[in-house]
């Protein structure tokens, strides 16, 4: 044993990797790395004039940003060489097996340079990396190896750029040889290697996911958002293996022909918004508190009639506060995950099938409640107190317009973090307004709270101080009401404070659900839409329809926009408008329209309901309001007609 392990420790005193398979390893997945580096250089500079004058620093920044993304597909790519690599069997260091894994080697990372290099010249037709979708548009070509050969003649420099890379690879590749290490000891041997190989196991997983945190989404094409300054960027930042890989099993939207003519298609849907010119814009400044898991179930405001009429709820400030302000009896989120909600209240589009950032259409160009006030000299901003990068936020509010990020890294304060999630709310929302009152107004600023999530846990000091309820998640929707609370009491002592259009909401109903209404269709999406300005008679309840996108074009009608811009939702201040909402389950579109709900899955109507009245969906009208149906059936086609369209040809902005 002594020998061995003075064989092994001396390959790494002398950094002779040539005789430690494990440092090895290490360096073929550095040689992929450097070939991906120079393939995105390529990639750039092939098509540089689509991308504009980029400056030297944010160059860098994108070629740095794409390490991740890079890491990430040639982690994939290379599982099987990994795998095989690292058990820890003395066949390994046979020369048989060196050679079948060399092999492997050279063959699977020749085919994803191979891909990288085609974007060269396919994304010019695109402007998008090409995604899992293109076996899909090729698979009933019957001249696919035409296309193949004539590809290679036209685009020659390409292919031997490819040749240049592959060339490369296997130079680098030889460079190394493995040797035998000398043992005597087999336990150690096995054991030792186990530990290496669990080491390496955890280190790809990290690397695969894009990072170890507890609250680290798996990276996919929307977190490219983090390091660029416009959509078109992205590309650089990406690979073309890397969205392959990250959009296996995402479909994408059929284009729909429900309707003949565009004239027909307006008459009954239309999301372009075209603003009165002539009223005076209102510089209000914009805050909008995005509340985790706050059901609309937890509020005693909407639900005085529950445990037969004693029902209190956990939300005491945020039910006197609707008293002061604005809200709808009937508010729906537009989808059912944390990740779903910035689209749905910041750009007002809802998750369809897949949620938006997820999506192949992630790279679209956007307008946002941050864009379109930038126009208006807004400094924009949003707040998080989770981990920078948790859930990919980071990377989308960049993507759509917020200047300024602040998360658990600007707050700074590890002492008041959950151990979990992120800085507890009661804390960050004391920060959020400290640091709202240093920004030049008007502002537009958006946060996201982080403590009513799973496992419910409380500060210490405030254990035992807000009811527990028959829930878990109860006792943190109490206190997280508190926080609010104390928000509002110390923003009211600022000077921009007066001048402030509030809007509260959640980003989904949560999955601790006690009554049976809040078990239903509809019950899965309620959530609050609140409206409030302390100086500004905004009060009232509507019973009436809203949901989350229709908070951006609702903000841009308050304060008199003065633009067109494209919004799937209305403008809830506009009384002029015909009330609706969309959301989507299993599948399924629901469509909420006057006092019916009809479920829809692009074939037929499935179901149609009194939801006003059915709060239970026990009785199913489907076939007995013809008329009611067929309105409804136009209604939800022309959505979804011109959502798709949106999609497919990035029409989410005006030209």
């Amino acid at each position: 044993m002594k020998e061995y392990l003075k064989s092994y420790l001396s390959s790494f005193k002398k950094i002779r990797i040539k005789r430690n398979i494990h440092l090895s390893l290490v360096y073929y997945l550095l040689i992929m790395m450097l070939l991906f580096t120079i393939s995105r250089l390529g990639f750039y500079f092939f098509n540089k004039g689509l991308f504009g004058e980029i400056g030297l620093a944010r160059f860098l920044k994108i070629m740095i940003g794409g390490l991740k993304f890079d890491l990430s597909a040639i982690l994939y790519t290379n599982l099987l060489f990994l795998l095989l690599y690292l058990i820890p069997q003395p066949y390994r260091y046979h020369k048989i097996f060196q050679s079948i894994l060399k092999y492997i080697y050279f063959v699977t990372n020749s085919i994803i340079l191979a891909a990288n290099c085609s974007d060269f010249i396919y994304y010019r037709f695109t402007l998008r990396r090409t995604t899992f979708k293109v076996f899909g548009e090729f698979e009933n070509e019957i001249n696919g190896f035409s296309l193949l050969f004539e590809f290679i003649v036209d685009y020659w420099y390409v292919v031997l750029f490819w040749l240049f890379l592959v060339a490369l690879m296997v130079f680098l590749f030889k460079k190394v040889k493995i040797e035998k290490p000398v043992y005597k000891n087999h336990l150690f041997f096995y054991s030792s290697g186990l530990a290496v190989m669990l080491l390496m196991v955890y280190l790809t997983i990290g690397g695969l996911r894009g990072g170890f945190r507890h609250s680290t989404r798996p990276i996919t094409l929307s977190n490219a958002g983090k390091y660029v300054e416009t959509p078109n960027e992205m590309a650089i930042v990406l690979n073309t293996p890397f969205a392959i890989y990250r959009t296996i099993g995402k479909s994408t939207l059929p284009n729909k022909k429900y309707f003949s003519s565009d004239k027909e298609l307006k008459e009954i849907y239309n999301p372009v918004f075209q603003p009165n010119k002539n009223k005076k814009f209102k510089y209000n400044n914009v805050v909008i508190l995005i509340m985790e898991s706050f059901s609309r179930e937890y509020f005693g405001f909407f639900n005085k009639h529950l445990d037969n009429g004693t029902y209190q709820g956990y939300t005491p400030f945020l039910d006197s506060l609707i008293q002061n302000g604005r809200t709808y009896w009937y508010t729906l989120a537009n989808g059912r995950k944390s990740i779903d909600v910035l689209p749905s209240v910041l750009t007002s589009i809802p998750s369809v099938k897949n949620p938006f950032v997820l999506s192949y259409y992630s790279g679209n160009k956007l307008n946002s409640i941050a864009s379109l006030l930038k126009t208006k000299g807004y400094h924009t901003s949003f707040f998080h107190g989770a981990p920078n990068g948790s859930m990919g936020l980071q990377s989308f509010v960049n993507l759509v317009g917020f200047d300024h990020y602040y998360g658990r890294t600007e707050y700074g304060l590890d002492k008041e973090w959950d151990g979990i999630w992120g800085v507890w709310d009661h804390d960050f929302l004391s920060y959020y307004a400290k640091t709202l009152s240093t920004f030049k107004e008007p502002f537009v600023s958006a946060l996201f709270s982080v403590s009513s999530h799973h496992p419910y846990n409380l500060p210490a000091k405030f254990e035992g101080k807000f009811p527990e309820g028959k829930l878990p998640v109860h006792r943190t929707i109490g206190y997280t009401d508190y926080s609010l609370k104390q928000f509002f009491k110390e923003a009211s002592n600022y000077s921009w404070y007066d001048s402030t259009l509030f809007v509260i909401t959640a980003d989904h109903a949560s999955a601790q659900i006690g009554f049976p209404e809040y078990k239903t269709i509809k019950g899965y999406f309620s959530v609050p839409i609140i409206f409030y300005h302390p100086t500004d008679d905004i009060t009232g309840l509507e019973f009436d329809l809203a949901q989350q996108i229709d908070i951006m074009p609702s903000i841009l009608g308050y304060l008199n926009y003065d633009e067109p811009f494209v919004s799937f939702g209305q403008d809830l201040f506009n009384g002029d408008n015909e009330r609706f909402a969309v959301n989507v389950l299993n599948d399924v579109y629901q469509l909420y329209m006057d006092d019916y709900l009809v479920q829809y899955n692009e074939k037929e109507i499935l179901s149609l309901y009194k939801f006003k009245e059915d709060s239970l969906f026990q009785h199913n009208l489907k076939g007995t309001l013809p008329d009611v149906e067929e309105k409804m059936l136009k209604k939800i086609q022309a959505f979804i007609q011109d959502y798709n369209y949106r999609m497919n040809n990035d029409k989410l902005t005006i030209d």
